[in-house]
């Protein structure tokens, strides 16, 4: 067996080059899957989410936003209140099922508001209010589920592999999106993203069963145990403000979060002028999706492992603030709707696939309560904080038109840099001290 050269080439590809060690394996394709629909049936509505934003009208998207984190705050102590009364085990399956009936909800509302030929410029508003909520949830649920069953190690080996299968499904609901719009209509792709959603049920399933296995000695510290998390169902906000690692993360979300704000505003603007069309519109942002998730991937792939296993967390943070500061001068120098979309596919694409999934390893340092709640927390309501924050500050600086703006951005990318590499090296301190407590 030793010599099996086909055995050989296997182990260097899955264990050298993407990360994976045997046992691994299955756990690893379940993860891979349960991603792949979720980003999938993400992506094929998330362009119907723009065109609605632009629909509404460039000057509605600051309240649109502010809709949005209402509607985080109202959901992200009632997520808390679940986790701290219902196990792991019972919950996690809910939530995607939950969200399943809402775009069934939305499904039949748009395709009644288009039948009878009435305006639904408010079911718009509404539904880019719950796709916003929709999103950051089922992301921030699935990597606190990543974090809880995989170890710090596994965490800087396998997520950036794991992140690679919700960028291919990414990459394959922008791509269904932007070829079947104009012939079924955007309304009749809601049925197609529901569906998928239903998959990351059997995959938590079989990934509370791999824990199971894998951890059969210590079954009540996993997922698959009986016991809630416990806590308040706001601690997950309270645990924020007697930590400088925490308030690290916010202060980085909320700054990705204003430079990204400000590049969805100039895109709307610019597209609003330049494309006619519901469903035009919703295959051109369906188009800027497929190139940078299509990016993204070859990076999740191929280098964010090698680059956190060789230059640390921290680096791999700053990659992102650094490209940034490039694209805002780039966009100063020549503010055209062209090097919008191109700078917008280079942030996502180095956010997902460095940003993303190094900052989920920050997370494997924390409490369990603190993975689910203080993360979820984050991942929801401060980022869409931050894109309140960017609306209104572009809003208030548009009359310095784009090119000003831009310039605006740059001290705040300069902040993002510093704050990353000190994450970086805290993260490596609390790894260090948990690991002489014999913690892995």
């Amino acid at each position: 067996m030793a010599g099996n050269p086909t055995l050989k080439i296997r182990t260097m590809l899955f264990g050298k080059v993407l990360g994976p060690e045997r046992h691994e394996y299955a756990a690893v394709a379940w993860s891979f899957a349960y991603f792949f629909c979720v980003l999938s049936s993400y992506y094929i509505l998330r362009p119907i989410r723009e065109t609605m934003a632009v629909g509404s009208g460039p000057d509605t998207i600051p309240y649109l936003f502010m809709g949005t984190f209402a509607a985080m705050m109202v959901a992200t102590p009632i997520f808390g209140w679940v986790t701290s009364r219902y196990p792991r085990r019972t919950f996690l399956p809910w939530v995607n099922l939950f969200f399943v009936s809402n775009i069934l909800i939305f499904w039949f509302l748009f395709s009644k508001y288009i039948d009878d030929g009435a305006n639904h410029i408010w079911l718009g508003r509404a539904f880019f209010v719950w796709l916003s909520v929709f999103n950051l949830f089922v992301v921030s649920v699935f990597w606190s589920f990543m974090a809880d069953i995989y170890t710090r190690e596994q965490g800087r080996r396998l997520f950036g592999f794991i992140t690679a299968g919700g960028s291919i499904g990414a990459l394959i609901g922008a791509a269904a999106t932007s070829a079947l719009v104009v012939e079924i209509g955007f309304q009749n792709l809601f049925p197609i993203a529901a569906t998928i959603l239903v998959l990351p049920v059997l995959c938590i399933h079989k990934l509370r069963h791999w824990v199971a296995h894998e951890h059969e000695a210590e079954i009540d510290a996993t997922v698959v145990s009986s016991k809630p998390l416990g806590g308040s169902p706001f601690s997950g906000i309270t645990h924020i403000f007697g930590s400088h690692y925490f308030l690290g993360i916010v202060a980085c979300s909320i700054i990705a979060s204003l430079l990204g704000t400000s590049l969805y505003i100039f895109a709307a603007q610019m597209v609003e002028g330049a494309i006619s069309g519901t469903n035009e519109r919703t295959e051109f942002f369906s188009n800027i999706n497929s190139w940078t998730n299509l990016f993204a991937l070859l990076g999740q792939m191929f280098f964010v492992k090698q680059v956190v296993m060789r230059f640390g967390i921290g680096r791999s943070l700053a990659v992102q603030p650094i490209v940034s500061i490039a694209g805002f001068i780039l966009l100063a120098i020549d503010p055209v709707l062209g090097i919008v979309a191109f700078l917008t596919i280079a942030r996502r694409a180095l956010g997902f696939s460095f940003s993303k999934p190094t900052t989920d390893m920050l997370y494997s340092v924390v409490t369990l309560e603190e993975k689910y709640k203080t993360k979820n927390f984050i991942d929801t309501a401060v980022y869409r904080f931050g894109d309140i924050i960017g609306a209104w500050s572009v809003k208030i600086l548009m009359g310095l038109g784009v090119a000003g703006v831009s310039v605006a951005m740059l001290p705040f990318a300069a902040v993002w840099f510093v704050i990353s590499l000190w994450l970086g090296r805290d993260y490596k301190r609390q790894a260090l001290a948990l690991k002489n407590q014999g913690v892995e």
